[in-house]
C-alpha cells in the first residue's frame, strides 16, 4: 500500500516501511505530486490553517485510488470537512494525545497558579519580586494560590478530560467532570452540562475541553464567566470557539477571574494587534498541548493490514478510531 505521511509528523516512517508499505512523505500545504496521486493512504494532521485547509479540500477530486485517511488531531474536523467520499475511511488521533494535553492543561495551571509569568518577568528585569516569596494564605478569596484541595472542574470529559483529571488529582485537586449526562465516569463524579451552572460558583479551577461544535461555540458565555469566584483560574486546551473571548478578557482585566491560561484562541493565530496579548495574569501558548501523536504508528501498521485485507470500496470494520459519519 501506498501511503502518504506527512513531513510534518515526526513519525519513524521505517517500521511502516518494515510492514510491507510504500511510504511517501508529503508537504500538506502543498498539493500532492503528480507521481504520487495513486496513494491508498494518507496520513496527515489536517490543518486548520487557511492555506492548508484549501489544499485539503482539494485533495478528494484527484486522489482517486484513496481508501483511508488517518488524521493525526484528536479532531477530525478539518478533514471532514475536505469532503471526502463515504468509501474512503477516516480514522481521528483520538488517545493519540491524551497524555500530553492533560499535561500541558496541567502546566497552564500551575502557571497561573504560582504566578509563573510574573516570576519570568522579574527575572528578565534581574528583580527579586519579594511578593512572589514568602508566605501566602492557602485560601484567599481573590486568588488560587495552590492547586492542593482546589475544587476543579473539567468541562468535555471525554478521554483527554479523563487523563487531565487523573493529573489534576495527583496535585492534589478535587476534580468533577462536565458532560452531555451526569453519572460516573473512571472513578469521577460527572454532571450534565444542562447543570454547570449550579456548579460553576464553586469552582476554583474551570479547565475546557470541548471540540468545536455548533452546540459549543460559546459555552463559556459572559453569563458563566460571571459566577465563577473571584479567585477562580480558566485553562482552555480544547477550541478557541467554545469560549467568549471578548468576555473572559473582560473578567481579567476587571478582576472577575484571578487568571487564565490559553493554549487556543479564535481566531489562530492570533493578530499581534489582539487586545488579549496584554491582558492580566494571562498565559496564551500557541496551539501547544498536543502536536505529538503517542502511539500513531502502532495504529498506522494496525489499521493499514486491516484496509489492505478489505475488498477495495469496502471499509473494514475493526478499524481503530474509525470515525462515523
Amino acid at each position: 500500500m501506498k501511503i502518504l505521511l506527512s513531513d510534518t509528523s515526526y513519525l519513524d516512517p521505517e517500521p511502516i516501511r518494515a510492514a510491507g508499505h510504500d511510504v511517501v512523505l508529503f508537504t500538506e500545504s502543498q498539493p500532492v505530486p503528480e507521481e504520487h496521486r495513486d496513494a491508498e493512504a494518507m496520513v496527515l494532521w489536517g490543518g486548520g490553517g487557511s492555506g492548508s485547509a484549501d489544499v485539503l479540500k482539494a485533495m478528494p477530486g484527484y486522489l482517486t485510488r484513496l481508501r483511508w485517511v488517518q488524521t493525526l488531531a484528536a479532531g477530525p474536523d478539518n478533514v471532514l470537512a475536505a469532503g471526502f467520499p463515504d468509501s474512503v475511511a477516516i480514522t481521528s488521533g483520538r488517545h493519540f494525545h491524551d497524555r500530553t494535553v492533560a499535561e500541558h492543561a496541567a502546566a497552564l495551571a500551575l502557571a497561573c497558579v504560582r504566578s509563573l509569568p510574573r516570576a519570568l518577568e522579574a527575572q528578565s528585569d534581574h528583580v527579586w519580586d519579594s511578593e512572589l516569596g514568602g508566605a501566602h494564605p492557602l485560601d484567599a478569596p481573590d486568588r488560587l494560590t495552590t492547586l492542593l484541595n482546589a475544587r476543579a472542574l473539567v468541562w468535555g470529559f471525554g478521554a483527554i478530560g479523563q487523563q487531565t483529571a487523573s493529573v489534576l488529582t495527583a496535585l492534589g485537586a478535587q476534580v468533577r467532570g462536565v458532560a452531555r449526562s451526569a453519572g460516573t465516569r473512571a472513578g469521577y463524579e460527572v454532571i450534565a452540562v444542562d447543570d454547570v451552572e449550579s456548579a460553576l460558583p464553586e469552582t476554583d479551577l474551570l479547565v475546557m475541553i470541548l471540540p468545536s461544535t455548533p452546540e459549543t461555540t460559546g459555552a463559556l458565555s459572559a453569563e458563566r464567566l460571571a459566577l465563577l469566584p473571584r479567585r477562580s483560574v480558566v485553562v482552555n486546551v480544547g477550541r478557541g470557539a467554545t469560549v467568549d473571548q471578548d468576555a473572559l478578557e473582560a473578567a481579567l482585566r476587571s478582576g472577575a477571574i484571578s487568571a487564565a491560561g490559553l493554549d487556543v484562541t479564535a481566531p489562530e493565530p492570533l493578530p499581534a494587534d489582539s487586545t488579549l496579548w496584554d491582558a492580566p495574569n494571562l498565559v496564551i501558548t500557541p496551539h501547544s498541548a498536543g502536536g505529538r501523536a503517542v502511539g500513531a504508528v502502532d495504529r498506522i501498521i494496525k489499521n493499514a493490514a486491516l484496509i489492505e485485507a478489505t475488498p477495495e470500496g469496502e471499509v473494514p470494520t475493526g478499524l481503530e478510531a474509525l470515525v462515523t459519519r
